[in-house]
């Protein structure tokens, strides 16, 4: 009898633990569905610098290898073995200039071409004017900070577990505006030591 009560717990610790693991993946898959269809959100800080905020994305190794192909291949050639990514995140920024700068004369072997130049503390442009053409160089310099950051379920003003996980960016520039971010968390069904 005590063999059959002991074969009984075991066997319902295993279906309750299986049923858990279970539940798990379908969440996970749910929580990768739901950041497919969801879009970049875009927004301004405090300071007025571009900000997008954008829903973590979590594979596995093995989904990763064959669904990102490309960025596999650029880890790989940077000497990354893909087991030891912990996450990917990608982003693009597009940045925008209107400028007005004056023109001077410069007289160079008889020939008068005329210099431009303008700049602040993220873009410097400058250029020469000649007869039939004009050649202008564009430095931009930007930074983007990233946060990941976990999302808790509510329940009557309770806050509890992680309902998602959240990437923020930020741009240092104000005339970038984030046009795309992704982010990766890859995932392993056990936590190596570090």
């Amino acid at each position: 009898m005590k063999r059959f009560l002991l074969l009984y717990a075991l066997c319902a610790t295993v279906v309750a633990a299986w049923g858990f693991l279970c539940h798990r993946e379908a969440q996970r898959l749910d929580n990768n569905q739901e950041a497919l269809m969801e879009q970049i959100t875009l927004y301004r800080t405090r300071l007025n610098e571009s900000a997008a905020s954008v829903r973590v994305l979590q594979l596995r190794c093995e989904e990763y290898r064959r669904l990102r192909a490309e960025e596999l291949r650029r880890i790989r050639e940077l000497g990354i073995k893909l087991q030891r990514v912990e996450s990917a995140a990608t982003t693009a920024t597009r940045s925008k200039i209107e400028a007005a700068a004056p023109l001077r004369d410069t007289v160079i072997l008889y020939d008068t071409l005329r210099y431009f130049e303008w700049r602040d503390p993220w873009v410097k442009i400058d250029g020469v004017v000649y007869r039939d053409s004009v050649e202008c160089r564009v430095e931009s310099v930007d930074t983007l900070r990233q946060v990941v950051h976990r999302v808790p379920r509510k329940l009557l003003f309770v806050k509890y577990g992680t309902k998602a996980i959240r990437q923020e960016i930020t741009s240092s520039n104000p005339h970038t505006q984030i046009i795309y971010s992704e982010y990766i968390e890859l995932k392993r069904w056990r936590k190596r030591k570090k």
